[in-house]
């Protein structure tokens, strides 16, 4: 298949289209390598993703219009991954028309282009922030999620519905995933796990939110990744039981749905500080501060319905995760 990946220098976009390619798939991939974080990461994730002949890179923003049409009616992809997006919750604070310019009108404009091209699956990129004011845990798919408490979970609850007003209209299967703190080698400079592991190897303090008191859902990127595979090669269809009168949120009598990507163990963030100081050798000095504007106390996913769907079942303990991310992150920079 020819499969477009946005956000393909991004970090979960990258493990993806690696893997994607690695089965033998035709990438074409779109990203802006903007600088929200550092571009020279970026920059490595691409550069070894075009070691394989197989793909192609299209340096686009998803706000451009013209430039998005014509890449799909040029590669006209069987497959559409999107995951590009303005990420972050406390930047959004700061920047709010960048969050509209990315994860509104680029998305609008994905949806426009699988309007044109009638992909056999659309997978998106959602977020567990949707969840929002939302204290019931675990987090399940089936409830309602109408209550986000910042800019940027909004601007995703907007593309879940934007996804299935364009199932409904023009037939276009879309499965949206809500992720839960994905975290690993390649990551985000902004998490804090890069965070977390840069400054202690500098003998620098950690801010630590919350008190230290948040739970977090923790997820490697390999049972991320595993679950983006799964749902590639199943789209959805419309659920026959759908009822109009007692709506489940979670499917549509279109074919749309959302699931859960997540390890369905929360972890205390001051467990998971202590495994990265084990893996480090190192102690951390510790910061301990209030909770920040937008922040949640615990987040914990319900995945029944991504196992039933996908088969999905996450394997990997932040033990492991947190020692393969000290390790890869050692080995890039050299400390």
């Amino acid at each position: 298949m020819t499969i477009l990946v946005t956000g393909s220098a991004g970090f979960i976009g990258f493990h993806l289209s690696r893997r994607l390619l690695e089965r033998g798939e035709t990438v074409v991939g779109l990203d802006n390598l903007n600088n929200y974080y550092d571009p020279a990461l970026k920059a490595s994730r691409l550069a070894l993703l075009e070691e394989n002949p197989r793909y192609r890179h299209a340096r686009l923003n998803l706000s451009d219009r013209e430039g998005v049409a014509a890449l799909f009616a040029e590669t006209q992809p069987e497959v559409v991954v999107s995951l590009a997006a303005q990420a972050g919750v406390r930047y959004s604070l700061e920047s709010p028309h960048t969050y509209v310019d990315s994860n509104v009108v680029g998305f609008l404009n994905i949806l426009e282009g699988c309007r044109a091209v009638q992909p056999r699956h659309l997978v998106f990129a959602s977020t567990s922030s949707v969840y929002g004011a939302n204290a019931k845990m675990p987090f399940n798919v089936h409830d309602h999620a109408t209550h986000p408490i910042t800019l940027y979970a909004a601007t995703k609850l907007a593309n879940e519905g934007m996804a299935h007003a364009y199932a409904h209209l023009f037939g276009v299967p879309a499965t949206g995933f809500r992720f839960f703190t994905v975290y690993g080698p390649w990551g985000r400079p902004d998490m804090a796990l890069f965070k977390f592991t840069g400054a202690i190897l500098k003998g620098e303090p950690i801010n630590v939110f919350g008190q230290g008191q948040m739970e977090r859902d923790f997820t490697y990127i390999d049972d991320i990744i595993q679950g983006l595979l799964a749902a590639i090669d199943r789209p959805p269809a419309a659920n026959p039981q759908w009822d109009a009168m007692a709506a489940d949120a979670a499917t549509s009598s279109a074919p749309w749905r959302i699931l859960n990507l997540g390890a369905s163990r929360p972890e205390q963030l001051m467990r998971y500080i202590e495994i990265l100081e084990q893996k480090l050798e190192r102690k951390a000095e510790i910061n301990f501060l209030p909770m920040q504007a937008g922040d949640v106390a615990r987040t914990e996913a319900d995945t029944a319905e991504t196992k039933a769907v996908l088969d999905y079942a996450p394997t990997t303990s932040i033990e492991v995760g947190v020692g393969r991310f000290v390790d890869w992150y050692r080995e890039y920079y050299g400390v």
